[in-house]
């Protein structure tokens, strides 16, 4: 067991982390938990002849998968003549300073950057 801890004499700081501390082992007990759960699950249908996705009709949870990072922006092809702090890549919706410009007999090669 740990020391006692006198937590009024602590900071915002140290109890800040000890929170973090606390919250990241609970955490990591409940997915112990939860294996074992599953695991001593698995082992009695099994005695029986089934498989857990047989008795309740569903596929094994999926593992989490990570976020795939967010996408940046393409890279500027087009600027706006009159105002070249307006850009648009190319893809996705035309902005209205290019139908103009084209409207107006310029070529999508001439506002190319």
């Amino acid at each position: 067991m740990t020391p006692n801890l006198n937590l009024k004499d602590m900071s915002k700081k140290q109890l800040e982390k000890l929170l973090k501390e606390v919250q990241g082992a609970l955490s990591k007990i409940e997915e112990k938990e939860k294996k074992e759960a599953l695991k001593a699950a698995q082992q009695t249908v099994a005695k029986f002849g089934f498989s857990l996705e047989e008795l309740t009709g569903s596929a094994p949870a999926p593992k989490r998968a990570k976020k795939a990072p967010p996408k940046s922006p393409g890279a500027p092809k087009y600027a706006n003549p009159e105002n070249p702090k307006e850009t648009w890549t190319g893809k996705g919706r035309k902005p209205n300073w290019y139908n103009a410009a084209i409207e107006a007999g310029a070529t999508p090669e001439s506002l190319e950057i």
